[in-house]
């Protein structure tokens, strides 16, 4: 831009003499009976000779003078007044600032709005979305404000402004790009518009769009969660709630039936059998509806765990062992899972896992007990391990070979039912139920009188496996 010391010079003040006096289209304004009366004529009666498509437009005085006109009176609100220096920079010095765009839509908005007849309106969003191409041509390289940022906007203003359009597969298709770009640092308001767009894609046709809004929703999950998870990101906590929107939007929405996931997985998982990255999401997926018991998930679980064995994975083919009664090779994966996982909840739950099935399946109380009390240690909370422990205790038979020292295993049980109750409140209707059901098996009275050791209030151990300590009391 060629422009002299003393251009600049003269073009401020020229610029404080204009910011003293009406502008012309505030006088016109004056003179007619509504302002809304003339937006489209306002942009034509500022006639410009557009630039030809490959030169590199001239940033004249007038143009820096427009820009700061417009930029003033739409900062204000003043739309009338902006239309014509907007129209003029427009058309002959699109290069000249990036406020022609960012002012641009606020300005083309209100003119929108404004508009008198359906043709006017037609006009109008057409120029908008063309102000958008215009701006990819002549910023699209910013670095804070690239492309698919600029695209991303053209996909919501698609949306608020082109309500004709039931599927807006035009937005659809701009909010991708964006979202394919920009990737973390997309816009939280875009992801929900594109997983919103897709969502309605699928209730179109969910024969056409199943597969694709599955595949879109698991991008704006992820998308959504890391920009939760990141602390120093402002917007987390938005993020977190929208995705907890989009999850609840997708459960709700039938594709998630592990059924029809099995089709429409099932042939992607047989060709990428050695394509970790593909079988990985294929899992992730699934786990996020609820599908693990899926022989698809399976397949993908065993043939990621080939590759490289991960948490996932190995979790994957304990549940697949386990339906196929392998209990052995569960409680192995499970193991291996917990070695390799990294986060707490996990680890509590793979350990918990195989204390359910050493003691249900293989009946080994002691190594279930064990598993057990490694999972509280990771997360001590856990009314469900107390509450486990409990009913093998409840479930051990003739430990004494005597009818009343049998009955002091349910002393012991009912204790862990109440420590589960005042663990954890979640458990505590079950550990109610359990109270008072194994109560009843108490010693009675008469049952203790020739069991000295046994009477009311006396400390007690039980032995065998259980080794525990308790206090006697009689049944009611």
């Amino acid at each position: 831009m060629n422009i002299s010391m003393k251009h600049v010079a003269s073009v401020a003040l020229l610029m404080a003499g204009l910011l003293a006096i009406p502008t012309e289209a505030s006088a016109q304004r004056k003179k007619d009976k509504k302002a809304k009366d003339a937006p489209v004529e306002q942009a034509e009666a500022a006639p410009a000779k557009p630039v030809e498509e490959d030169a590199v437009p001239e940033i004249t005085e007038e143009c820096l003078v427009n820009v700061s006109l417009f930029t003033e009176s739409a900062k204000n609100k003043q739309y009338a007044d902006a239309v014509a220096p907007w129209y003029a920079v427009y058309e002959t010095c699109p290069n000249a600032n990036r406020a022609i765009y960012t002012r641009g839509e606020d300005i083309l908005g209100w003119q929108i709005a404004q508009a008198q007849t359906a043709e006017e309106k037609q006009v109008l969003k057409n120029r908008l979305m063309e102000m958008f191409d215009k701006r990819i041509k002549y910023f699209g390289n910013d670095s804070k404000y690239p492309t698919p940022y600029i695209l991303g906007l053209k996909g919501l203003a698609y949306c608020e402004h082109f309500t004709e359009d039931a599927l807006k597969l035009p937005a659809y298709e701009w909010l991708k790009q964006c979202i394919e770009g920009m990737n973390n640092h997309t816009q939280i308001k875009v992801i929900n518009k594109f997983a919103e767009l897709s969502n309605n894609l699928y209730k179109a046709d969910p024969a056409k769009y199943g597969e694709q809004y599955i595949a879109d929703y698991q991008i704006c999950a992820d998308l959504l969660a890391a920009i939760a998870a990141n602390p120093n990101n402002r917007n987390a906590n938005v993020a977190n709630n929208a995705k907890d929107y989009i999850d609840n939007v997708f459960a709700a929405s039938g594709a998630a039936n592990c059924e029809q996931l099995d089709k429409l997985y099932g042939p992607t998982v047989q060709a990428n059998v050695t394509n970790l990255e593909m079988l990985e999401k294929i899992m992730k997926l699934f786990k996020s509806v609820g599908c693990t018991n899926s022989e698809v998930y399976f397949t993908a679980a065993e043939s990621a765990h080939k590759l490289q064995p991960t948490a996932e994975s190995a979790a994957g083919c304990a549940a697949m062992s386990a339906k196929k009664g392998d209990y052995q090779a569960t409680i192995a994966y499970y193991n291996e899972a917990f070695e390799l996982s990294e986060d707490a909840q996990d680890r509590a739950d793979y350990l918990y896992n195989n204390a359910v099935y050493t003691y249900q399946y293989l009946k080994q109380f002691s190594t279930a007990r064990q598993y057990a009390y490694r999972s509280l240690e990771v997360i001590p909370d856990q009314g469900r391990c107390y509450m486990l422990i409990g009913l093998m205790y409840a479930d051990t038979k003739q430990l004494y070979g005597n009818e009343v020292l049998d009955k002091t295993v349910y002393w012991v049980a009912v204790d862990k039912f109440i420590k589960a109750r005042n663990v954890d409140p979640s458990v505590a209707e079950d550990a109610n139920k359990m109270i008072r059901n194994y109560s009843k098996y108490f010693p009675s009275t008469e049952e203790v009188f020739f069991q000295p050791e046994l009477g009311d209030g006396q400390k007690f151990t039980v032995g065998g496996w259980i080794g525990e300590t308790t206090t006697c009391r009689a049944s009611n």
